[in-house]
């Protein structure tokens, strides 16, 4: 996979797009779109404005944020700002249709995971950005992690040796009370395997290889339903919404149709190894974790360790010592590390700077973007139909 291969927009563009303040529309008021929205202005890039569902909260945040247009009229939206960016900040499920409409329009993409609810959508609109010759990014970004740009740099360097294994392993302990909600239905791009095995198997692409040959898996829906609560419009305050009395009779609930639980095995071609990378991606939603989450990459002569579910803590190498050490984060990457505040704001910001920066003529490192989006949600679908088991239970 060659993630700049999308990106081949027409010079003409380019040049255009070098010359004068780039423009962003945003599609959606949570978390995301505010948090896309402050990314693309840390990026020099001008917020024209912002379309949300609900017209009392698309009027709150943009004037909260400063701004000018708000609407809840994709079309409308799209043909008043004239934007050369749109940026997708919604639920999975409701991407097909604004970004289809930006692309017919022009607009280069930028769209957080999952790419669409489905391979097959998701294909038909990479097909779409190539054939516009627009520019595309795919934020699953925390791959821009502080410490997983230096495990980059280590394994590049042959800091262990030939890559042959790589073990992603998350505990999240979600609340099995969390109100119902786009995150609970297939539909609406919910799952576990689109909203976590998506960053970390950019992770794990970006440290050792991107080339993805082989994928097995398997999938689990462990919570079967959730409450249904009225008035959460926010993913990052919906446990605020949790009911105070599960019993009560009067309380509704809705069935969830997506995995909380997921193990993956990959196959990955390295540029640094002779054989393919065994890569285990183990994730539990719903259970608690004894030891820390982490992310390890080994190898031929050593191991790279880091602490946390993206990769996002301290950094350990096992080398010729044969002890676990404490490495330091170089300098040039702490500094290109966007200032601002939160993880995940940190990797928006990264990957919108990118983005930006390939727009405007740049040269720039790959990206992820409609290409790996198409793909992942193909491997996806595949995971979810459950159907590598072997039955062995007549044997003696």
């Amino acid at each position: 996979m060659s993630p700049t291969a999308t990106n081949d927009a027409t010079p003409s563009k380019s040049e255009d797009a070098g010359k004068r303040k780039l423009t962003v529309l945003v599609s959606g008021t949570g978390f995301a779109g505010q948090g896309h929205a402050d990314a693309f202005r840390g990026a020099g890039v001008e917020v024209v404005g912002m379309v949300g569902r609900t017209p009392h909260v698309v009027s709150e945040v943009t004037g909260k944020m400063g701004i000018p247009f708000g609407g809840t009229d994709w079309q409308e939206a799209l043909e008043t700002c004239k934007p050369d960016i749109v940026s997708i900040a919604t639920p999975g499920g409701a991407h097909y249709e604004p970004i289809k409409k930006a692309l017919d329009a022009g607009c280069h993409v930028f769209v957080d995971k999952p790419m669409t609810e489905s391979g097959e959508t998701a294909v038909e609109l990479y097909e779409l950005a190539r054939a516009k010759g627009v520019k595309t990014a795919y934020a699953a970004s925390f791959r821009y992690s502080p410490s997983v740009l230096h495990a980059k740099r280590l394994v590049a360097e042959g800091a262990i040796g030939e890559p042959t294994e790589v073990e992603c392993i998350s505990h999240f302990n979600l609340e099995r009370e969390i109100p119902f909600g786009w995150s609970h239905r297939k539909e609406d791009g919910g799952g576990r395997l689109n909203n976590n095995f998506t960053h970390t198997l950019s992770i794990a692409t970006s440290v050792v290889g991107d080339k993805i040959l082989s994928i097995i898996g398997e999938v689990r829906d462990d919570l079967g339903r959730a409450p249904i609560v009225e008035g959460v419009h926010n993913f990052a305050t919906r446990r605020n919404f949790i009911p105070k009395d599960l019993n009560d009779p009067s309380l509704k609930w809705g069935e969830s149709n997506v995995e909380w639980s997921y193990t993956v095995l990959a196959q990955l071609e390295s540029p640094f190894a002779k054989q393919p990378v065994s890569v285990l991606f183990k994730h539990g939603g719903l259970v608690p974790r004894f030891h820390e989450d982490h992310i390890v990459f080994y190898g031929t002569k050593g191991a790279i360790y880091i602490k946390g579910h993206y990769g996002s803590g301290q950094l350990y190498l096992y080398g010729a010592d044969k002890s676990w050490n404490e490495v330091p984060l170089p300098q040039d990457i702490a500094a290109s590390i966007p200032d601002v505040k939160g993880e995940t704001e940190q990797c928006w910001h990264y990957l919108a700077r990118e983005f930006v920066n390939d727009i405007r003529g740049e040269t720039v490192e790959p990206y992820p973007t409609f290409q790996e989006g198409s793909q992942y949600q193909q491997l996806i679908d595949l995971i979810r139909k459950n159907s590598n088991w072997t039955d062995v239970s007549s044997l003696a």
